[in-house]
């Protein structure tokens, strides 16, 4: 099983495409799934979503994704129960009702959020950073010190996770003891966020130490010796992502 947003070595379509159009695509997904709120329309997003990430071999990783983004989601759709009273009433409350229109609201801000999440983690689960960064700075003429800053913080996710672990395993060893409730696991991690953060700060320092010594500032669009061109299933790709885009809107028009 790979690590958080590690990337994953294949041979699918979708490691195969166009670092940039993988990013474009995404996020016209992701777009997608908030123009609409049609709950069916999603359902098939959602369903698509899952295809593509089990063709590519990673639906453990997207398994546990989906597991994480549904116990963030579910505290969203507790406060639109509580806060939407729409619908046929089902359960009576003292400030209003929990009604029919309440209950496919949540629901349909559960399924939006996993299929808009999936493709953009994806990405960076069958791209490489470095030809992320290389093909955004090439092909979408993005400044180099932006598209260099989005992928170093994406980087350093798992390291922060990996340290923040490390700090934990060190604090068991010596008799702290993590399980037990939520409170009791959020005060006891406080204190660690200390070292995670002194860390933190000695990494990026010698990242940025090292970054300026290989000439971080004299780098510029023409620097990259690596090309990315563009193919039929790049362009196919885009296409259907972009009437996959304009059928969300449609479908919000129409108020369906």
């Amino acid at each position: 099983m790979a690590k958080f947003l590690e990337y994953v070595p294949g041979n699918s379509f979708l490691h195969r495409m166009n670092p940039s159009v993988k990013l474009i695509c995404a996020v016209l997904f992701a777009i997608a799934c908030f123009a609409t709120s049609n709950l069916a329309f999603l359902l098939v997003l959602l369903a698509g979503a899952l295809v593509l990430a089990a063709s590519c071999g990673l639906g453990r990783e997207t398994a546990g994704l989906c597991r994480a983004v549904f116990a963030f989601s579910l505290i969203l759709a507790v406060v639109i129960l509580l806060t939407t009273p729409h619908g046929v009433p089902l359960v009576p409350l003292p400030w209003g009702f929990i009604g029919t229109g309440s209950l496919l609201a949540a629901l349909t801000v559960i399924v939006r959020l996993m299929a808009a999440a999936i493709p953009l983690f994806l990405v960076f689960y069958v791209t490489k950073m470095n030809d992320i960064t290389n093909s955004a700075v090439k092909q979408l003429h993005v400044p180099y010190k932006y598209a260099f800053t989005f992928t170093s913080t994406v980087h350093f996710i798992p390291v922060f996770m990996n340290d923040m672990a490390g700090i934990m395993e060190a604090q068991t060893a010596r008799g702290v003891e993590f399980d037990g409730s939520l409170v009791k696991k959020v005060r006891l991690m406080i204190p660690l966020c200390v070292p995670l953060l002194v860390s933190s700060v000695r990494k990026t320092n010698s990242a940025a130490i090292a970054a300026e010594v290989r000439g971080f500032n004299l780098r510029t669009r023409e620097s990259g010796y690596k090309d990315y061109p563009l193919g039929a299933g790049d362009w196919g790709a885009l296409a259907v992502c972009v009437l996959v885009l304009a059928a969300a809107i449609a479908l919000a028009a129409l108020g369906l």
